[in-house]
């Protein structure tokens, strides 16, 4: 996959057969078939496992798939190039980022009807809920600006300016802050979740194109890819502290359940670098295959 630039009509132009988003949720209803444009009634058989929700972007589509027996569903029709899916802790509600078309496609988990399209800013890229489910944020990357949508109404508030370029979104594990990387300003802006009030630019490193928050909330780790750098922020001042060296390239992040270690995939040097989330060291690269794209973590 190329790397998102400053030139924000890349972001519309993916690779036809690209999948850029994939959640799952537990227990839903997947009917096998043809596109499900939500006008028919209800679906087909009941999935009693997990479901994959993957985001189709060459197309307009998202395709569940039923994790018991990994058989995909009925591609559900969304906006155009979904580029980012997130699910509700509840599970009632799959929410798609449409990168193309400038919305958010509601999802219904148990008939897997696609709601009316929520209008948001320009390239709709990323997508985070908060913890209560009450509230998707989304980034918008031509816009540079953060679209909150009730998902009680789902119904978009009024934008929350952000710097340019807000790439991906995070939010802590209190609900209380989300965290919003600007690929193209090098910064990280903070939101209130309380009052949707963006607080002071956070000073990163080049180009941050990911970020994660440890399990107790304290620091948030971001990626920054042109710097070949992890910066890390405390939540509680949102402080940078020192850079951290890492591979070339770093374009996504995971820290482990127990918060002791951050993985960051290193894009151009194809390596993982392990960082003690307690010292802010990094331990030696890990050689893996050619430009890794993403990285996660079991239970």
């Amino acid at each position: 996959m190329k790397r998102v630039t400053a030139n924000v009509k890349w972001l519309r132009a993916v690779t036809a057969s690209l999948v850029v988003g994939i959640a799952l949720v537990s227990g839903s209803s997947v009917a096998a078939g043809s596109v499900n444009t939500g006008a028919t009634g209800t679906l087909g058989a009941t999935s009693p496992g997990p479901v994959a929700y993957v985001a189709n972007s060459g197309c307009c589509t998202v395709t569940p798939i039923r994790t018991a027996s990994n058989t995909p569903g009925a591609k559900i029709r969304v906006g155009t190039t979904p580029w980012a899916v997130a699910i509700t802790p509840n599970g009632a509600t799959a929410y798609i980022a449409s990168n193309g078309s400038d919305t958010v496609t509601p999802i219904n988990t148990a008939t897997n009807k696609p709601g009316p399209a929520i209008k948001v800013g320009i390239s709709a890229t990323d997508i985070a809920i908060t913890p209560n489910g009450a509230t998707a944020y989304v980034t918008n990357f031509g816009s540079d600006t953060v679209t909150p949508i009730s998902t009680a109404t789902n119904k978009p508030g009024p934008a929350i300016t952000a710097g340019n370029q807000p790439f991906r979104i995070r939010i802590t594990p209190s609900g209380t802050t989300a965290y919003v990387a600007n690929e193209g300003a090098g910064t990280v802006t903070p939101i209130s979740t309380a009052t949707n009030t963006p607080g002071p630019a956070i000073k990163v490193g080049t180009e941050p194109a990911a970020i994660a928050i440890t399990p107790n909330g304290a620091t948030a780790y971001v990626a920054n890819f042109l710097s070949a750098t992890v910066t890390p922020i405390s939540t509680a001042t949102n402080t940078p502290r020192t850079a951290i060296k890492v591979g070339t390239g770093p374009l996504a992040i995971a820290i482990t359940p127990n918060g002791a270690t951050a993985y960051v995939a290193n894009n151009h040097s194809g390596t993982v670098t392990p960082i003690s989330t307690a010292t802010n060291k990094p331990g030696a690269a890990i050689k893996v295959g050619s430009h890794p794209e993403a990285v996660a973590i079991t239970p």
